[in-house]
Order: structure tokens, then sequence, then C-alpha cells
């Protein structure tokens, strides 16, 4: 790790959750289409895959413009009860995504969960993991403007500069698997990097990709850091 005076020293670490974090996208696109059906509408997997990343009352809109007549709460209820309950059954974790989260609470890196998702599944998940995994989250009912809209992220800095408030922007560090995610965090100014899972991210000069976290160490997220610097 570099050392405590450098400004590209590894600050924060700010976890997407669905995709990121663990495997749920299944787990919606099967309780999207789990609604629909039920009301005899169609619902791609087309269509899942447009709304992955996307702030959940847009894709709520999205089942409305496909012809589900229920109002736009009763279809989130509905949605993330579904996935609830799945994930109280299974929480399927993305390869060495909890592996690289143990190493950075041995580090000192403080991080924090940045998902669309609301509060009540991302406790499901935080829940499962030792105390004090993530110092905060910030979830799709804590915002006004969801990924791909810079606000999640804006927050989630508003909250580490509380601690830090000298805090380069740059600095921290964000993982995502989406295009709106991935969007929203390179908007906010923090380094990002993308690890796409269920549709492919276009590459854009200020994301990195990487294949999976499996493997991947602190010292990898510092390199990531200086090689943004090395651009800037």
């Amino acid at each position: 790790m570099a050392a405590p005076s450098d400004p590209f020293r590894l600050r924060a670490v700010l976890w997407d959750m669905d995709g990121t974090l663990v495997d749920t996208e299944p787990y919606w696109i099967a309780a999207e289409r789990s609604l629909m059906d039920r009301h005899g509408l169609r619902w791609t997997m087309e269509d899942s895959e447009s709304m992955v990343g996307q702030a959940l009352p847009r894709v709520a809109a999205a089942m409305q413009v496909r012809g589900l007549d229920l109002p736009i709460r009763t279809i989130l209820d509905t949605v993330i009860g579904d996935v609830l309950a799945a994930v109280r059954r299974q929480i399927p974790w993305r390869p060495g995504a909890r592996e690289l989260l143990e190493q950075l609470r041995d580090a000192g890196v403080p991080c924090a969960l940045v998902t669309m998702s609301e509060a009540v599944l991302a406790r499901a998940v935080a829940d499962q993991l030792p105390a004090g995994t993530f110092d905060f989250v910030v979830t799709g009912d804590m915002v006004t403007n969801g990924k791909p809209h810079p606000e999640p992220y804006e927050q989630a800095l508003a909250r580490l500069r509380q601690a830090e408030p000298e805090l380069p922007t740059p600095a921290v560090i964000a993982l995502e698997d989406s295009i709106p995610g991935v969007e929203s965090a390179r908007s906010s100014g923090v380094t990002t990097i993308a690890i796409p899972h269920v549709v492919p991210v276009p590459h854009h000069p200020d994301v990195q990709q990487w294949e999976t976290l499996a493997g991947s160490t602190v010292d990898d997220l510092q390199r990531a850091l200086r090689a943004r610097a090395a651009l800037s």
C-alpha cells in the first residue's frame, strides 16, 4: 500500500450490490417475469437485460408501459418481496467479492454499499457479512435520482467526507457491473472499475475493466488508482 501522505492512497471502496457483490440479477429477472406472467403480459429476457442496474422505479415504469396496470409502489413491493425471499434462501456471492472485502477490512480501508436495491434487501445481504464490513449503505430509496445519475455516489462521497473532509474524489474506487452503475460512478468523479456480468459494459477511457474480482487484492485496487492518476 501507498504511504499515508500519498494523495493517491486508496481511501475507500464503494460497492454496487446486485451483479457485483451478489449474483442476484437472475432473482430480479425471475421476479419481474413472474409478475408479468401472472397478469398475462410478456416480459422478455431482453426487457430484463435493458433494466439491469437501473433505478427500480424506472423498471416498474417500464413494466407499466408493457401493460401492467398496477401502481409503481405495488410493483416494487411485489418484485422486491420475491427477490428478498430468494436471498433469504440463498445468497449467491460473486467470485472474489467477500475475500476482497475481508482484505479491505483488514487494511482499514472504509467500504460502503451503493445500490439501487431498497434498504430492506441491502440489509438482508449486508447482515450476512461480518459486522463492520460496510461503514454505511446508500440505497435506491435514499436518493431522489437513481443510477445512472451520479447522486448515489455523490451521497456516498458526502458521507465519507464526514470523517475525512479533504477526501480526494479520485482516491475513492467504485466497483460496478452495469452500464447505469458505471455511468453513475464515473460521473461522480470516483475512480471506476467495471466488472461486467449479465450485460457487457462499453469501454470508456476513464473506466478500467476487470473480468472478475476473483484473486483481486488491495494492491490491485491501489494500482488502479495509480493508473488513473497517470492518465490525468
